[in-house]
């Protein structure tokens, strides 16, 4: 990415993202808080559609759950090998909440 001038939110996000530990789950709009852009889960997708491969990007889920069209398989597999529940094509949030809180 040395050749790719990034705008401060997407080097923001990929930082953010970048921060993950193995198991931890976030949603887009989290990272978007996060980066101080409350509202732009949607420019953080757009993001790691672009720059994805350089950050653990199947941390990252929509608010409900649902894991990135098209890339299910795969992403289920990494989140459960970092232990993630997932069921139905979504990581299970309950537990998610229950361990954060």
């Amino acid at each position: 990415m040395a050749d790719v001038e990034l705008t401060t939110f997407e080097a923001d996000v990929l930082d953010t993202i970048g921060s993950l530990q193995p198991g931890e789950v976030v949603t887009y709009g989290e990272v978007a808080a996060e980066v101080g852009k409350p509202g732009a889960a949607r420019a953080v997708g757009s993001t790691l559609r672009r720059y994805g491969s350089e950050v653990p990007w199947w941390r990252v889920v929509a608010a409900n759950g649902r894991l990135v069209p098209g890339s299910e398989l795969r992403q289920t597999e990494r989140l459960i090998a970092e232990g993630v529940s997932v069921r139905n094509g979504r990581v299970v949030m309950s537990q998610l909440v229950d361990e954060k809180g």
